[in-house]
Parts: structure tokens; C-alpha cells; sequence
């Protein structure tokens, strides 16, 4: 705990001096649900530019904290920023700074691809004379150029997550957040996502917060990383240094389990996390 308090300290002279922007920031961000704490007094810092990976089982609060910081739930205590607006004061502000794409399949099926983007200009307030280009640049941005006229019911999964990285990209918010983003695609498209995801922090500097299970996911996109444990985080590093910490040899895998109180990546949950789980990975399957 120590350790953490350091660098939480060292995080905020950094940007005392200007060193560091931050793109998320909380300050012991809390939510109850009577005498349950889903999410216990988190200190969060998340640089501005950077792929940061919330980790965790089933049930450690990392999408509560995803719907917090997003405006979707109001927190008990504490207090977090985005973007630099205040997530209570300034829900607005931080809205149209921000993209978010869940886990639940979010595109509608109806819709051609280039509908659906048409949709969510609309929804962004977008201006009608720059609506056209700026959704031919992100289904070229997302390779679906040659599918924007068709249903989307008939894409694949993995063009499904690009379709839908394309609307909560096109308003160019500066924080992206993804919710387990390649949840049940085979590992050829999981890599075509990964691919759009470096391309939009090196072309765009865009901050993106994911939660994943998939250690590698972690392990290959993300500059730094929290693992959350019931409500609180555990550990904050970068995955070299993470995995330096457990010992020699480590991978992701041993990171995860160390430093989540012994839980498997492949237990926890209730039934309606499990439920919910499967019916995506169907969907984009």
C-alpha cells in the first residue's frame, strides 16, 4: 500500500509541473449499493495518451467505475475528473469529450453500416456540412469502406467492434473508453481491433481506458495498467514492471492472479455477469 501512495504522490507533482497531463483522475472514488462498496476510495491516474488496462474478476467494480467516469451512474463519495471536467459539475463537458463503446452489442442491425454512423453524428450534434466526410474517414479509419452500404447484421464480429469504434470515434473525443472491446471474436479479427486501437493513439493521441480478460490484450496494448480487487486497486504499473513484481518469469497471467487475491481469470462472476458475457461473445461470434 505504501508503494502505491508513493506513486500516486510522484503522479501528482508530475503534473503540479506541468510534466503530465491527465486524461482520468479520481480521488477516492466511491460507490455503495447499501453495504455493498462496488467501488471502494480509488485513486485513479490516467495520463493523457495513453492505453490504460483496468483489470479485475468478475465483480471487482470495473465497469461501475467505467459508468461513473462515463456519467451513466452517480458515485457515492469522491470525487473524479475527465478530460479535465469534473464527471458531477460538468456531466456535459465531459460527454462530448468522450466515446464509449460496451460491452453489449451497441450497433444496430437494421442499419447499414453507414446509417448507423449517420445516427450517431446526429446524436453528437455534429454539424450537417461535415457529416459526410467525417464518416468516410472513420469507415476508411476502420476499413469498412467497401461494407458501409450493407446491414449490419450480415458483418462479422469483428467488423461489428470496428464498426462500432467508428461512432464512438467520430466526434474525435480526446478519452475513449471500451468495455471488454474483443469480447468473443476469433483471434485474427481481436488482432484487426487491436491495430485500429495503436492507430487511433498514434494518429489521434487519444487516451483510451479498456477492461479486458485477455492477458495478452493487456499485455501487448496497454502502456499501464490497474488490476482492481473487490473495489479497490491492487496494483498500478506498466505490464514489464508488473510482471517484474511477481517474479522472474512472470507473464500476465501470474501478474493477474497475484494481484488479485488469488482469483483466476477464468472465475468469478454471477450469473448475470456470466449470462451477459455470453450472449456478447454469441452476438459478435
Amino acid at each position: 500500500m505504501k508503494k502505491k501512495k508513493s506513486t500516486e504522490t510522484l503522479v501528482q507533482r508530475m503534473k503540479a509541473a506541468g510534466i503530465v497531463l491527465l486524461a482520468i483522475e479520481t480521488d477516492k472514488l466511491t460507490k455503495r449499493y447499501g453495504t455493498l462498496t462496488a467501488v471502494d476510495e480509488v485513486n485513479l491516474f490516467v495520463p493523457e495518451g495513453e492505453i490504460f488496462g483496468l483489470l479485475g474478476p468478475n465483480g471487482a467494480g470495473k465497469t461501475t467505475m467505467i459508468k461513473m467516469l462515463t456519467t451513466l451512474l452517480n458515485s457515492t463519495s469522491g470525487e473524479a475528473k475527465v478530460a479535465g471536467f469534473d464527471v458531477k459539475s460538468a456531466s456535459f463537458s465531459v460527454r462530448k469529450s468522450i466515446g464509449y463503446v460496451p460491452q453489449m452489442l451497441s450497433a444496430d442491425g437494421g442499419l447499414t453500416g453507414y446509417e448507423n454512423l449517420m445516427l450517431s453524428a446526429r446524436l453528437y450534434g455534429m454539424k450537417r456540412q461535415y457529416r459526410k466526410d467525417r464518416i468516410m474517414d472513420a469507415l476508411g479509419f476502420m476499413s469498412l469502406t467497401d461494407s458501409a452500404d450493407k446491414l449490419v447484421k450480415t458483418y462479422s464480429g469483428g467488423m461489428i467492434r470496428r464498426l462500432e469504434l467508428a461512432q464512438a470515434m467520430l466526434h474525435r473525443p480526446k478519452v475513449l473508453f471500451l468495455d471488454e472491446p474483443t469480447i468473443g471474436l476469433d483471434p485474427v479479427a481481436r488482432r484487426v481491433v487491436w491495430s485500429r486501437l495503436l492507430a487511433l493513439k498514434k494518429e489521434f493521441g487519444m487516451t483510451v481506458l479498456i477492461t479486458t480478460h485477455d492477458m495478452e490484450e493487456a499485455d501487448t496494448l496497454c502502456d499501464e495498467l490497474a488490476i482492481m480487487h473487490r473495489g479497490k486497486i491492487t496494483a498500478v504499473g506498466t505490464p514489464a514492471r508488473l510482471k517484474a513484481a511477481v517474479k522472474k518469469g512472470a507473464n500476465m497471467h501470474d501478474v493477474f492472479v497475484h494481484f488479485s487475491g488469488g482469483a483466476d481469470i477464468e472465475e468469478g462472476g454471477n450469473y448475470r455477469d456470466i449470462r451477459s458475457t455470453r450472449r456478447t461473445a454469441r452476438r459478435l461470434g
